[in-house]
Order: structure tokens, then C-alpha cells, then sequence
């Protein structure tokens, strides 16, 4: 059985080092230019793969290019990450499109164009 607190633990640090890395290190224009946000990462219970799901302003098409880029760059980020952090071994990454937060933005689109048309039908 893992240990969770390790995992959230290493969660923690690879989230805080990755955001560095993207800041600081990556020369890409398309992720400068977008507010990209790291909003969960799901670490496997032997630390030896990370699915790391980000997030932007950013349109669609966009984002999809920025998580392309990413995960081409994903060897420079696992290079750097192995200098920052002392890990016996750096778990293999993926960047993923986090979609959770514009389901749930079209979920309360409609709930208030619902809550408008009852209003209408009321009056």
C-alpha cells in the first residue's frame, strides 16, 4: 500500500519545481504569453509516473498547443527536475489538458440560463 503522505508530499515539490521550471527556464513563447497554471497532479503509488494536468485563459486550440509543447519539452523538464530534487529516480511525466473547470464553467452557464428562464416564465 503507498503512502500517501509521501505522495502528496512529492506531489507538492514536483508542482512547486515544475511551475519554477516553466517560469523561469522554458524558452516558449506560447506558454509566456498564457497564464498556464499547474491544477493537479496525479503521482502513481511507486513515484515512477506523473500525469501532470494544467490549466489557461487560454482557447482551446491554445491550450492544446501548449500542453503539445509541453510534452515535447518533457524530457528538459525531467532533466531539471532531476537537478533540483533529490529523487532515487524521476518519475516519467505527461502533460494533460485539465477540462474539469470549463465543464464545470458550462455547467453553471446553464444552470443561470435555466434559473433566467424560470424567472421569465414567472413574471
Amino acid at each position: 500500500m503507498p503512502n500517501n503522505y509521501r505522495i502528496e508530499k512529492v506531489s507538492s515539490l514536483l508542482k512547486r519545481e515544475i511551475t519554477l521550471i516553466m517560469q523561469n527556464d522554458l524558452e516558449n513563447d506560447l506558454i509566456r504569453e498564457h497564464f498556464v497554471n499547474i491544477s493537479k497532479i496525479d503521482l502513481s503509488g511507486d513515484l515512477q509516473h506523473c500525469k501532470i494536468y494544467i490549466t489557461s485563459r487560454a482557447e482551446e486550440l491554445v491550450r492544446k498547443e501548449i500542453v503539445e509543447s509541453l510534452n515535447i519539452a518533457k524530457s528538459f523538464i525531467r532533466h531539471n527536475l532531476g537537478k533540483r530534487i533529490e529523487m532515487r529516480r524521476v518519475p516519467e511525466i505527461i502533460f494533460k489538458d485539465d477540462i474539469v473547470i470549463d465543464k464545470g464553467l458550462s455547467v453553471l452557464k446553464l444552470l443561470d440560463e435555466l434559473k433566467n428562464k424560470n424567472q421569465d416564465i414567472n413574471t
